[in-house]
């Protein structure tokens, strides 16, 4: 198994998404969850685990989108617990995350939406 850079502060993950999301690397994304991870994704549905999550991202880095760093807003921490959050480049709503503290020191992300959508008025 390949050894990856562990995110050290909960703004890391933004980071090391985007480098392996760009590098096409679903396996190395998906290790930014946690084993029981909620991602909001695709819009509308949950993908729930580490494992559907890792197979989600290959479907989506096979078709190779560009991802361009975002950011971050100021981090909330409460204990082990903290609230990342970047506003997208395309003023298009907010993304928003929630991390944990690992044994280890560093952060997993536990629940991520990545699109946020007004609400239909």
């Amino acid at each position: 198994m390949t050894e990856y850079e562990k995110a050290m502060r909960p703004e890391d993950i933004t980071r090391l998404f985007v480098e392996r999301s760009n590098a096409g690397d679903a396996a190395g994304v998906a290790e930014l969850y946690e084993q029981d991870a909620v991602l909001a994704y695709p819009p509308g549905s949950q993908t729930v685990g580490r494992e559907a999550i890792r197979e989600l991202w290959a479907k989506v880095l096979a078709n190779r989108p560009r991802f361009e760093p975002e950011e971050p807003l100021p981090t909330l921490i409460s204990g082990d617990l903290a609230l990342t959050s970047t506003p997208p480049r395309d003023g298009a709503g907010a993304r928003a995350q929630v991390v944990r503290r690992q044994p280890d020191g560093s952060w997993l992300r536990i629940l991520d939406q990545p699109e946020f959508t007004p609400p239909a008025r």
